[in-house]
């Protein structure tokens, strides 16, 4: 099928600041057959405004109460009918060659499920931050996922060629990590194939944060993220080791350097270790 569409999903959340730029990144897309399905997910801003400024018939926009952001994906992919999606958060920035350099990589093997690209870390303001993520991975990225691996960060810089028989959903119990979740329950259907084109795909917007952020949340969101994983996903005993020390480590230094506190650094590892 010659340029066939590709659905964008972006879930909307308070982004009356940034959501105007992200819809225009999409517009500006060399590759002209995609839609964009924007979910506002019950913002209290004047997102909404914003979204509804911009008239393109290829727009589809959607309003529901807040649930999170799986829920807001899930909206849209029970309702896109793309080949091929992306995710594409309301802050971040498309490069105009960001859909057209992925599906180029696509046209060259039916086999490929996924295809990734660089990442260019960007202020608030837009200003090229000093480092960037750059794939480095061809293959099945199962194994690679259990171990967090960078060499391919999951997330929003993955398109996704849509396939017949697989289920498309995210976990909307979930509060971390959803993404990995997400790709690793495609990798549980069917055997997958991951590479990436050396074209920039995403600028990322990295927003100032406190240092102590929110560790009880984070720490319950990864807990749960480990028990779904563990009852839902089909995995090796060394596969889930992998990951659960991963997490482990994260959580320990998200205690011991953002919240200064090395008693609350072991309780976690000591929690977490019984999983």
């Amino acid at each position: 099928m010659k340029n066939p569409l590709v659905s964008i999903i972006m879930p909307v959340y308070n982004s009356e600041r940034y959501v105007g730029e992200a819809i225009r990144s999409v517009i500006d897309q060399k590759y002209e057959n995609w839609e964009l399905l924007i979910v506002n997910d019950g913002s209290t801003d004047d997102s909404e405004g914003v979204i509804l400024s911009y008239e393109d018939n290829r727009i589809q926009y959607f309003s529901k109460e807040n649930g999170g952001v799986s829920s807001a994906r899930n909206l849209a992919l029970g309702v896109c009918k793309g080949a091929f999606m992306i995710f594409f958060d309301a802050d971040d920035i498309m490069p105009e060659e960001a859909v057209s350099a992925r599906m180029a990589i696509f046209d060259q093997d039916d086999t490929l499920d996924f295809v990734d690209g660089k990442v260019k870390y960007v202020s608030n303001e837009l200003e090229v931050l000093d480092h960037e993520y750059i794939p480095d991975f061809q293959g099945n990225p199962l194994s690679l996922l259990f171990r967090l691996d960078r060499r391919c960060l999951f997330g929003n810089t993955w398109m996704v060629r849509r396939r017949a028989g697989i289920t498309y959903r995210f976990n909307e119990s979930l509060t971390h990590a959803e993404d990995l979740f997400f790709y690793l329950s495609i990798c549980n259907q069917c055997e997958t194939k991951y590479t990436f084109t050396n074209h920039e795909v995403l600028r990322y917007r990295q927003h100032p944060t406190s240092a102590m952020k929110n560790l009880k949340g984070l720490e319950n969101g990864y807990y749960k993220l480990l028990q779904t994983i563990q009852s839902d996903i089909s995995h090796t005993r060394g596969q889930f080791h992998h990951l659960k020390l991963r997490v482990i480590r994260i959580m320990f230094l998200s205690h011991l350097i953002d919240g200064k506190d090395l008693s609350s650094a072991f309780r976690v590892v000591f929690k977490f270790s019984w999983i």
